[in-house]
Parts: structure tokens; sequence; C-alpha cells
């Protein structure tokens, strides 16, 4: 288990997500927000934006909702600001938790993320305690009926690409996450249909922990990824014998 990214399953979680929509609809009005608000409000110069809105719409999120969120972070709407960052800490058997957030009241965040570190034996850790040991990298999946192996192996070299994968009927292109959207932008110029995008942290080492481990783990991470300001929620565990 490399890690736990909302969006990177999406696809397969979608009737489990329908549950939490309240939820996703927060998370990515906030993604919209803070898209439109670092980059504009016009989707055709704002990949990041647009990658947001489809996602978005991939859940089902109405119109009128992401009109608004967009226009939040244009400043037309009332004056709440919201910003990105990161926690990180540590769960029960010392595996490595960093946590992603897009908040308008830091204090609230920190606090909330502190006590449900603290309910499952983790605890809260300096800036740069864990984050040394993950890779940041952007992905982009573009599904195999839309473009055949071949193809994407090319795609892949014409772009500069860091790595290439075949998964789940999906190919997975990965680049420095800094250069993310600016590939995006690459791709969809060849008019080729992405199917999502994200960025993602992916472990350099990881902590071997058994199935009861696993058990409180997994629950840590979904308190955690249920809480209102968290995007994203990334470890380094593996169960045993995996």
């Amino acid at each position: 288990m490399s890690g736990h990214s909302k969006w990177s399953t999406i696809k397969r979680k979608k009737g489990a997500l329908d549950q939490k929509r309240g939820k996703l609809f927060s998370s990515m009005g906030r993604e919209i927000t803070i898209s439109a608000r670092l980059f504009g409000s016009d989707i055709d110069t704002n990949p990041r934006l647009r990658q947001a809105i489809k996602k978005a719409k991939s859940i089902n999120m109405p119109n009128a909702n992401i009109d608004k969120a967009i226009k939040k972070g244009a400043g037309e709407l009332e004056n709440v600001v919201y910003e990105e960052a990161s926690y990180e800490g540590y769960g029960p058997n010392g595996v490595a938790v960093f946590i992603e957030v897009i908040t308008d009241n830091r204090n609230r965040t920190v606090a909330e993320i502190r006590h449900v570190l603290s309910k499952f034996g983790g605890s809260l850790g300096q800036n740069g305690s864990v984050a040394w040991n993950f890779d940041k990298m952007g992905i982009v999946f573009i599904e195999d009926s839309n473009i055949s192996e071949e193809e994407a192996l090319n795609l892949s070299v014409e772009v500069d690409a860091n790595d290439f994968k075949f998964e789940d009927k999906f190919f997975k292109i990965f680049f420095d996450h800094n250069v993310l959207y600016e590939k995006i932008e690459l791709i969809e110029n060849k008019n080729i249909d992405i199917d999502s995008s994200f960025i993602e942290l992916i472990p350099k080492n990881f902590v071997e922990i058994s199935d009861e481990g696993f058990s409180t783990i997994e629950k840590l991470i979904d308190t955690l990824d249920d809480l209102e300001d968290v995007q994203n929620v990334y470890s380094n565990y593996k169960i045993k014998g995996n």
C-alpha cells in the first residue's frame, strides 16, 4: 500500500463516496476556489482549474456550486480566504502520515488533526519530519480506450515524463510535480483526453504492519480524510507479506 489519495481511486469508490458527497463537494469547492485565486478564473489559461472542474463534474457537483467556487476565488463573493497547508506526523507503529489541507483557519485545522492523531496513538510532528520520506509526483491518467500502449509510450517520451506505467486499464504518466499542469497542457494540445490528474506523495521507505495494525491505520486515515479541511492523506505503511 503506497498511500492514500481520494482522486487516485475515485472511479473505483464512487459507491462509497456517494455517502460523503457533502464533504467531497466542499473539498472540490475549495480546490476550485484556490486554483482560481492563484492562477485566474479563465479555464482556458488555467489548467489546474480546468482539472479541478473536471474532477468536480466526475462526482456530479452541480454547476452552480462550481460557478460559486470560481467566483469566490476571483474575489467576487464573500471575503473568505483559503490557503494551502500541510501537516506531518506519525500514526501507530511509527507509520508516517502526511496531510494536505485547504483551510481558512489554520488554528482550527491543526487542532482537529492533532486530536485525531492522538486518538489513534499517533502524534503531530515538526515540518520536515516525514516529508523527506516521500517523492512528490504529478500523475496523469489516460484510459486505455483512448490511446494504444505504443501511442502512450511515445507520448511519455515526447513530453519528457519521469516514468510510465500501465495499471487497471489506465496509462499512468509521471512528472515532477512542479511541471504537472504545464505537461497537462502539452498533452491536451495533442487532442488526447485525460481521465484525471493529481499530485501524489509516493513513499521511499515503508513500515510493515500486521493485519490488525492495518485496521487501526485505515481508521486513522479515514477519520483524517473526513475532516472538513483535509484534501489528501498519505502514508508509508504496507501489510506484512504483501
